[in-house]
């Protein structure tokens, strides 16, 4: 009789152990977080206001123009709340200008492949979602450069757009959780060129993308 209740009393302790433990595996389970990755990779397509820049010169007519880039993301994850930032893009920017009264109305089409680097910092996840800031440069090489004046035809640019594209960029945006291996990203990127794109005018270019990516 004595040996019974001790197993008994054996048995509801395990079971008192185990049920605590379970529940708080079923909570996370349908909880509102995950635990972070070290690398994802996603896709991403990135509509874009495009605008040149030539300085202080008060005589140019600038015009923005919509462009857009798509391409792979990748986040290498440092911390849970910090990530190094990458991928491979193709970059569609488009902006016209005059550069005076004697000038015609000159309108750009440049298509870059571009490389960002960067690092993105992340809020804590809560409700299936959180927030990140992220802050780097952009590096672009040069895959066509096209411009149109008026209502002439398209024109290669050649040598008159440079090969090279350099850019400082900053953003930030919501990182929704779809599923434990699928997350949703929307946001605002601001792209400011720092070298010049067009012999013409000195010309620099600078764009504002708005980001939807899937990350897996």
């Amino acid at each position: 009789m004595m040996n019974s209740s001790r197993i008994t009393f054996f048995l509801l302790i395990v079971l008192l152990s185990v049920f605590p433990f379970n529940l708080l595996k079923a909570q996370d389970y349908y909880g509102s977080s995950y635990s972070h990755k070290r690398v994802s990779l996603g896709l991403t397509f990135s509509p874009n206001v495009s605008w040149l820049r030539y300085g202080n010169r008060a005589t140019v007519d600038k015009k923005a123009e919509i462009g857009y880039g798509y391409g792979l993301l990748a986040d290498f994850s440092l911390a849970e709340n910090y990530a190094f930032s990458t991928g491979f893009l193709i970059n569609n920017l488009k902006a016209s200008s005059e550069l005076g009264p004697d000038y015609a109305s000159t309108t750009y089409d440049l298509q870059y492949v571009e490389i960002p680097f960067g690092l993105k910092l992340k809020s804590s996840q809560r409700y299936f979602r959180s927030y990140y800031g992220q802050f780097g440069f952009t590096g672009g090489i040069k895959m066509s450069a096209d411009k149109t004046v008026e209502s002439e035809e398209k024109v290669d640019l050649g040598s008159a757009a440079k090969v090279f594209r350099l850019a400082l960029q900053i953003g930030g945006g919501i990182e929704w959780q779809l599923d434990h291996n699928l997350r949703m990203m929307t946001g605002l990127t601001f792209n400011n060129g720092f070298k010049q794109v067009l012999r013409d005018g000195n010309a620099k270019n600078s764009y504002l993308a708005f980001n939807f990516g899937i990350f897996f």
